[in-house]
Parts: structure tokens; sequence; C-alpha cells
């Protein structure tokens, strides 16, 4: 089994994860915070649509975006920058696809908290930035630390979006779902086996490390609760 794959996998989902977090933590507390209905109704639905689109459409609207021919691509390559057809293109797919996952649960774990603490805080004369970093952020992290874990599989897991702006490339951009495609469509069964068990098993730990995140803080609000 050629390892490439798995590492490549690997090393973007790690990548989209940490631009995947802070942007859709960044876009769940802006929502929050909106408070005109009719707009936070349409940016949340904008928001939301990578996740219900196949991620061959995402794939396609980035591809526009982003090719060489276009005005943004044009403009990254008279700088040196290229996306089309390279590393970074994984990278941008996975954050595409993932960013609706780590935003939806960004915005319920906000939603969660008891409006209460903040209210205090805003009494004794707390600003809406210690409030978010002091507050709302700590007590939501258990559903911030279970957007993260979705939001890093379902990265790991992508294929649809990678392939139409990444392409197949051996060694460059061809990731574990990829590898999977090729061997299959190679006829190479056996190969393909490796890669999904191995897809599975890094799977299943993150999976599980979600279930033991969410019953984590659970026990700790219920804790918190009886204590009160």
């Amino acid at each position: 089994m050629v390892i490439e794959p798995i590492l490549i996998s690997l090393k973007t989902a790690s990548v989209a994860i940490l631009f995947t977090f802070v942007i859709g933590t960044f876009l769940a507390y802006v929502v929050f915070k909106m408070k005109n209905g009719v707009i936070k109704s349409v940016v949340d639905t904008i928001l939301t649509l990578p996740l219900v689109l196949p991620p061959t459409v995402a794939g396609f609207f980035l591809l526009y975006i982003f090719g060489v021919y276009r005005p943004l691509g044009r403009l990254l390559g008279y700088i040196g920058i290229k996306i089309v057809f390279s590393w970074p293109a994984t990278v941008l797919a996975a954050v595409v696809i993932a960013l609706p996952l780590m935003y939806r649960s960004a915005k319920g774990a906000f939603q969660q908290v008891d409006p209460i603490y903040m209210q205090a805080a805003r009494t004794i004369g707390m600003s809406n930035v210690h409030i978010a970093f002091r507050i709302l952020f700590p007590l939501s992290g258990p559903g911030l630390a279970s957007g993260g874990i979705l939001a890093f599989s379902r990265g790991l897991g992508e294929f649809g979006a990678t392939a139409m702006i990444a392409g197949n490339i051996a060694g460059v951009t061809r990731t574990m779902p990829l590898a999977i495609y090729s061997a299959v469509s190679g006829g190479n069964m056996e190969l393909a086996y490796s890669y999904v068990v191995v897809l599975v098993l890094i799977s299943f730990i993150f999976v599980w490390g979600l279930n033991y995140v969410t019953e984590h803080g659970s026990n700790k609000r219920r804790a918190s609760s009886d204590q009160d």
C-alpha cells in the first residue's frame, strides 16, 4: 500500500481544520449576535448551503472562482499563487465542505448557553469581546470541540469537491478517497480495501472522540446543575 494518500489526507484535514474551526466559530458568533431576523436567516442559509449541495457542485463553484482563466485565478497567478490542481486546492475543498458542520455546531453551542450569564456580565461592565472569550466560548467548549471533530472527519473524507478543483494527482492531491476511487477503477480491489480499512479506523477514532466529548460535556453540565 502506498502511504502517500494517507499522509496527504491527514495533512489536508489537519491544515483545513485550523481554518475551518476559526472561520466557522467566528461566523457562528457573528450570526448569533445578529438582530435583524431577515438578514440573519439569509446568511444562515448561505452558510449552510454547502451542507446540502452535492460536493461536486461546491467544487464547480470553486473551480469557477479560482480557475486560472477566471479573474481571481488570474490575480493570484500574477503573484505566483496557483490554487487549481495543487495541494492547497485540497485544503480549500475540505474547508468549504466542512465549514457548515463547524458553523452549525458552534451556533448550536452558543444558543445553548444560558443568557443570564452574559446578562450578568454586562451588568458589571464587561465588553462583548470579554464576554465572548471569558463566558460564551468556554461554556460552549464541548459543542465547539464536537464541531471541530466533525469538521476534521468530513475534511478527511472529502471526495467530490477535491476531485473537481484539485484533481487526482498521485503524490500531490490524491487523498485516500481519491486513492480508493483510483484503485477500484484500476481493478486493484486489495489496495482499495487497505485504504478503506485505514479510513474507517481513523473515522472510528474521531467519532468515538466526538461521543466522548459530548458525553463528558453533558456530565459536566449535569454536575454543575446539581451543585446549583
